[in-house]
């Protein structure tokens, strides 16, 4: 098994999508979310970020629609759960040097704990945030794992849209090319 999912970013992306950490399947597979229940790859096109439903092991082509993604932390594990705290604040340098080096427009935090641990708040709303990081706006969105049963796959499309409505606001321009 790979210790690591290589990160899917290019330079001055309209929207960099970062998960918590890779599972243990999708570091194996060396796909970001490649687990079947999750619904990152799904939900992003019925949200308008890409014209068809991206299969895991073409993950690269999200490129195409100017979107990234990485992890906050790198290291694979069944859950998120199974994460130190100390795991958070040890990955944030790093991870503050990649959006540097990137300069996304957007970071989109896909759940809570990522975003908390890096910006030390313990009560985070979904969607915007008042802070930048690294020189990019936040957002903070539902994680789309199929463990999360808080939220629908309805619900989960609406809240990306919401970001992809702002980005291309922003923009001014459609976001699929």
């Amino acid at each position: 098994m790979s210790d690591r999912l290589e990160d899917i970013l290019a330079d001055h992306l309209h929207v960099m999508f970062c998960g918590i950490n890779p599972g243990k399947g999708s570091a194996a597979l060396g796909q970001h979310f490649a687990n079947r229940s999750n619904r990152f790859w799904r939900t992003l096109h019925l949200a308008g970020f890409t014209p068809h439903e991206i299969r895991p092991q073409d993950g690269t082509t999200l490129l195409q629609y100017h979107c990234g993604l990485t992890t906050l932390v790198e290291r694979p594990t069944a859950s998120a759960g199974e994460l130190a705290r100390h795991e958070f604040k040890e990955a944030a340098t790093a991870f503050e040097q990649k959006i540097h080096r990137c300069q996304p427009r957007v970071i989109a935090f896909l759940g809570k704990a990522g975003y908390s641990a890096l910006s030390g708040q313990q009560q985070i709303e979904w969607g915007p945030q008042a802070q930048l990081f690294g020189g990019a706006s936040v957002w903070v969105l539902p994680n789309p794992s199929g463990r999360n049963l808080a939220f629908s796959l309805d619900q989960l499309v609406q809240a990306y849209q919401q970001l992809r409505e702002a980005i291309a606001q922003a923009a001014a321009v459609p976001l699929i090319s």
